[in-house]
């Protein structure tokens, strides 16, 4: 593939990649920057595409790429770093006035953690694991269980604890602080 077809299957592609792109920006003309970044890192880019290679895969992963250094980006400058002696910025009233009593989210993690606590065992240690970052085939091999009976208990424990919790989903759908 020359340079002309490349750069025409590119700029071709890119109308394709727009619902991809408002997906990850939630925003219209965010989502058509990535998009023009993208044409533009992948045209500047031909030499690393590899002749077999899905045109389609390539693209998206370089715009998935773009945002999420994006985003990274973002959150770094975000971020309050105080080199003062005395933390001066941190400690400020500037900063303070962000900081939020945080009772009532202490009050419904008791509630989670007493459903958590009320469910069978045979249904919150797999639940817990899952929880933890455990992937669904290393619970079932730690607890000699099948997949399937793993992704059931947990499926069930769900649903258990969502009913247990049912008052926080009423509260968030009425407009109520709990959300």
């Amino acid at each position: 593939m020359n340079e002309n077809e490349f750069s025409n299957a590119v700029i071709n592609f890119s109308s394709k990649m727009k619902p991809f792109a408002i997906n990850l920006t939630q925003d219209l003309d965010d989502a058509n920057d990535l998009i023009q970044e993208t044409v533009y890192r992948a045209i500047t880019n031909k030499d690393k595409f590899r002749i077999g290679t899905n045109l389609k895969a390539w693209m998206f992963t370089i715009m998935k790429n773009i945002f999420i250094n994006a985003y990274r980006k973002k959150a770094k400058r975000k971020t309050v770093i105080d080199t003062t002696d005395n933390l001066y910025y941190l400690n400020s009233a500037a900063v303070s006035t962000n900081i939020v009593n945080r009772s009532e989210a202490n009050f419904i993690m008791d509630d989670i953690l007493h459903a958590i606590s009320g469910l069978d065992d045979e249904y919150k240690v797999p639940f817990i694991m899952h929880y933890n970052g455990f992937k669904y085939q290393e619970i079932a091999e730690e607890l000699k269980l099948p997949l399937g009976t793993v992704k059931s208990r947990i499926f069930f424990a769900r649903k258990d604890l969502k009913k247990k919790l049912k008052i926080y989903e009423e509260n968030k759908n009425s407009g109520s602080k709990y959300e």
